[in-house]
Order: structure tokens, then sequence, then C-alpha cells
């Protein structure tokens, strides 16, 4: 069987990495790198902690809008599926990687598999969201993370080729969560002591391209800082770097910018982080593996369970949502119930493609 695996940021190098594993070990796996991530900090250290094999295609496509990034996506991925002729392509997640690869792949005949299928925010003004339907919808598999999602695809008709089989970035913690507290020394490098900090990440364009969220985002730290007295680490993303300089706006005093760090570095800090206040969605699964409380500085999540098991708080860019949940809510006493899956996604997903 080969298969052809599309990755091009940095949550679908993590999710990649299992599942890549598994293929290789009985079949042939071409990795295709649209460039979407293409620095050293949000790509390459990647592929080199998490053993993954260099990407055998880099498209190089980089930044650009939406359009002209997915346009430029279609147009090269369609030139690396002419030249390997795949038997299934691969998808993760929701990126605008995700729906090139998927696109490119249909218009050519060529059948789909998306992992991470069936998530749903239910807001039509993130990309993301238009992303992971339209890809859902081309995919001939569809490989949900859980329950809530396969349910979710059945609202839309879309029972034939849904297979659940856990997250496979459960997978990928399993594998390096105790590696990343053996290895990492981001707590002595940077000063910190277990529980002595919170760690953030502001990335979504609902809060770097709005300067009054961000603003509100940013007096939320500080004020949480002053009550608890634990600095607010905040490994910052290019972009939400980009917007700070444009607005000239600078952290105040309870948050502490650091550059961005790998995935190793990550897991270390997420682990001995007294909470996480973040926008990101593998983020919020990371931190309710790890049981750390988490407060999500967005609208919505598409990750429904870790709010309903009591492990994360939805605030948005609210300053006293976010301040709210951060030093007055109760967390749970017990440790989170296990919704995201044993850790053998990965084999799964290469047992379902072996049968299809």
């Amino acid at each position: 069987m080969n298969i052809l695996t599309i990755v091009g940021a940095r949550p679908q190098f993590i999710k990649a990495a299992p599942v890549s594993q598994a293929l290789r070990a009985r079949h042939r796996e071409v990795l295709v790198h649209t460039g979407q991530h293409y620095d050293v900090a949000m790509s390459d250290v990647f592929f080199a902690e998490l053993g993954i094999p260099q990407p055998d295609v880099n498209l190089g496509v980089g930044s650009g809008s939406h359009g002209q990034q997915t346009g430029r996506m279609l147009m090269a991925i369609e030139e690396a599926l002419l030249g390997e002729r795949p038997d299934w392509v691969l998808v993760y997640g929701d990126t605008n990687s995700t729906l090139a690869g998927a696109l490119a792949a249909i218009k050519l005949g060529v059948p789909v598999a998306h992992v991470e299928a069936g998530l749903r925010s239910f807001n039509r003004a993130m990309p993301e969201e238009h992303n992971r339907v339209l890809t859902d919808h081309c995919a001939d598999l569809l490989f949900c993370p859980t329950q809530t999602a396969v349910d979710l695809l059945a609202t839309e008709g879309l029972a034939s080729g849904v297979h659940l089989v856990g997250d496979v970035m459960v997978d990928a913690l399993r594998q390096h969560a105790e590696m990343a507290r053996q290895r990492s020394d981001v707590l002595a490098r940077l000063g910190l002591l277990p529980k002595g900090y919170l760690l953030a990440t502001v990335h979504r364009p609902y809060n770097t391209d709005v300067p009054e969220n961000l603003r509100s985002i940013f007096a939320a730290f500080n004020d949480i800082y002053r009550r608890s007295g634990r600095p607010v680490v905040l490994p910052l993303h290019p972009r939400t770097r980009q917007r700070m300089d444009d607005l000239a706006l600078d952290p105040p005093d309870g948050v502490r910018l650091i550059d961005p760090v790998g995935y190793l570095d990550m897991l270390a800090l997420e682990q001995a982080a007294a909470m996480i206040l973040t926008d990101s969605g593998g983020i919020q699964k990371e931190a309710y593996t790890f049981a750390v409380p988490c407060v999500t500085l967005r609208p919505e999540t598409e990750w429904v369970e870790t709010v309903q098991a009591g492990w994360n708080v939805v605030a948005g860019a609210d300053r006293s949502a976010i301040v709210q949940a951060a030093t007055q809510y109760t967390w749970p006493a017990d440790l989170p119930p296990s919704v995201f899956g044993d850790g053998h996604a990965a084999e799964r997903i290469v047992e379902v493609l072996e049968r299809a």
C-alpha cells in the first residue's frame, strides 16, 4: 500500500508521528510538507524531536492570504499526486493544508482519509471550521477521535466510512510525555518552579487580529498575576509577535514572553504548569490528559468533552471571564475520565486502511 501523507503545521506534525511510525512498519509512505509552517521553531524542530522522517517532498508554500496559500497548495499537491499515484491520501485536522490535500486528491480520483474527523466548533467565522467540514464531506474514510465526533458526523448524513479510533495526539503523548520530563531542561533554563507559573498560548486570528481582544487577554493575564503571584509564561507565536509590534503593545509585568519552544519543552512546560490558558485546540486536549486546569481563550471549543468533565472553562477574550475562570473556578478533585482513547489510534488507522 502506497500512502501520501500531507502535513503543514505544528499540530499535524505531532499527529502524524505515531501514524507514520505505524504505517512505515508495513507500507510505503510519502510525507509531503506543504510549508504552511516553515521556520525552524514552528517546523523543523518537531520533525527532529518526534522522530518523524524528513519530508520526502517540501512544497515550500509559505504564508499568504487564505486564498493564495490554499491555491498554491492545490497546484503543488496535484503535481505530487500525479508523480506518486498513491492508493490513499492521508490528511490531518483542519488547516489550509488539510483542505488543499483533500481537494487535490478528489479532483484526481484518489481516495482521502481524514484523521481527526467530526470536530465542530459551530463558529463559521473560523477558517478552520470550513476546512474541517469540507474535508469531512470529501473524505472516503473518517477517523474520529471521540464518540461525540461520530455523532456529529451522523447529524450531517455521514455514516459510511466513519471509524471511532481514538485520538492520535494521545498516542503521541504516551510516547513523549515521560521523555519530556527526563530530557527537557526548559524549567531550569527559564528559572521556573513546578506549579509556580501559568502557561499560555495565543495565536488564533480571533485574538491576534482583533486589537481589543489581544489587549483584553494581556490585561487578564496581568490581573491573574497580581492575584496569584504566578507569572504567565507565553511562548510567542510569530503571528502574535507581529500583531504586538503593529499595535506597539508591550507585555504587562505579569506576562513573560519567550520564543517558541520545541515539542518536548512544550510538554514539560504543560505538565508542570499550575494552569494553561490557550486558544489552541490541541493544547486543550494535552492539558486535559495531563490533568492541568485549562481556560480556553475562545468563545467555543471543539473539545466539548473537556468542558463536560469540568477540566476546561470557555472564557473567550473577555477580561473578567478569564480572570474569574483562572482564580475562582473550583476544579475537579478526581482525575479526568479517559475519553480520547487508549493510545492505540495509529494502529487502528493502519488496520482500517489495510481493509479498505
